[in-house]
């Protein structure tokens, strides 16, 4: 005999709810239930129909909770968890809700209701997806005795996967930095997530990634853990492993969420005779396969760019300039032009037979490449600005780490 509540206590109870689990990984669904031990109910629900929402959409389903046990359930536990791109669409008395590790939303609602052996009732499931769906998951059910769920799933407490009608633009951002041949380099490169859909695969490992090709004539030499040498069709080693060629990196989480960047700095040793080379970064899977969800592939890929400078030659440092008149006497000039009113010239410190007035010139050059190297020092030797600077008096110890941050709307 099959038992139907009323539509009416239906739509006060634990109606009005869906589900999403939280783990990425398929579950094993277990064996049919045969009927319990004497004694024993045995509840057992039906599975969702799939559904593939549009923002804004509200999911409407009845599931049936059938008692194949020898013994009565006396009241059901019935609860739903949904992932971050869907949510309840209102709150139901006689349910309890709050929200879960991995920003997971959770109903737990209690079904006053007897279920016999051999009778069923239903209960309707509703989520509405958010203006952040993509890829969801839906988690509901039961107890085979009808009290709260563990965290396996089977036949009286299933999952549900779905992807969203809707999609998530990934960016990939390169780094483009110069530096000298032998030297070290740091290079930031980065994954970007512009929505509007949340990225976090539920249905495979195949998870979101980002692709470094690393520039030739450099090694990489420190690796972000997060990053694992890429072989034929996946990753190959350990992440942070060092000296490879290509790397593939992706978060511990496997979550990329609307207008985060994923940040991953490599230091590269530049070859002795390297010249200006190029790498590429590329948004991708772990697996090297394009995210059906992304209809933008126009900035999937960017360079890295180490340009390594070819014509420096640092000028000689010189001992006092040239000019005609003044003193001779190796010390500071102190003749004139006729025009000083104090007697003196304007030129500067020579050696022995330095500069005799006019104006002088000093003891040591100033050189730079494209703006950005530093001047040398006294004895000629080049020195590197900014952040090479930085990494050169560290010695290479720099602390590799993979850093979150909120992209700036404009970022590239």
């Amino acid at each position: 005999m099959r038992q139907r509540l009323r539509p009416s206590y239906l739509r006060t109870s634990a109606a009005w709810v869906a589900a999403a689990a939280i783990a990425a990984a398929v579950p094993a669904i277990a064996a049919p239930t045969a009927y319990a031990e004497e004694g024993e109910p045995s509840l057992v629900i039906s599975t969702l129909p799939t559904t593939s929402p549009k923002p804004g959409e509200v999911y409407d389903e009845n599931v049936v909770i059938t008692n194949k046990g020898t013994a009565a359930a006396d009241g059901v536990t019935f609860r739903i968890r949904l992932t971050r791109g869907l949510d309840f669409p209102e709150t139901v008395e006689g349910c309890t809700y709050s929200t879960i590790e991995d920003k997971v939303r959770q109903a737990l609602c209690e079904l006053d209701t007897v279920v016999e052996p051999g009778a069923s009732v239903e209960t309707p499931v509703r989520f509405k997806a958010q203006p952040s769906a993509l890829m969801e998951a839906i988690e509901y059910g039961t107890s085979a005795t009808g009290e709260a769920p563990g965290e396996g799933f089977g036949d009286s407490h299933r999952r549900l996967t779905l992807t969203a009608d809707s999609s998530a633009d990934l960016v990939a951002i390169g780094e483009d930095t110069e530096a000298l041949a032998g030297d070290r380099q740091s290079i930031t490169v980065g994954l970007r997530n512009d929505g509007p859909g949340w990225i976090q695969n539920q249905e495979s490992d195949d998870q979101t990634a980002l692709m470094v090709r690393i520039p030739e004539d450099t090694v990489a030499t420190q690796v972000p853990e997060e990053c694992a040498p890429f072989g034929i069709d996946g990753p190959s080693g350990p992440g942070g492993t060092p000296g490879k060629s290509t790397y593939v990196c992706w978060p511990a989480d496997h979550t990329i969420d609307v207008d985060e960047t994923l940040s991953f700095t490599f230091m590269l040793d530049i070859d002795d005779d390297a010249k200006t080379t190029t790498g590429e970064v590329k948004a991708t899977s772990v697996y090297d396969i394009h995210p059906e969800f992304d209809k933008n592939p126009a900035n999937d890929k960017a360079a890295i760019r180490v340009a390594i400078p070819t014509d420096y030659e640092p000028e000689p440092a010189t001992s006092g300039g040239s000019s005609t008149g003044g003193s001779t006497d190796g010390g500071a000039t102190t003749g004139g032009d006729g025009n000083d009113p104090e007697g003196q010239s304007t030129g500067g410190t020579g050696g022995t037979g330095g500069s005799t007035g006019g104006t002088g010139t000093t003891g040591s050059t100033t050189d730079s490449v494209d703006g950005n190297l530093a001047s040398t020092g006294s004895d000629g030797t080049p020195l590197i600005a900014g952040a090479a600077a930085a990494t050169a008096a560290l010695g290479g110890g720099l602390v590799l780490a993979v850093r979150r941050r909120r992209a700036a709307a404009n970022s590239s």
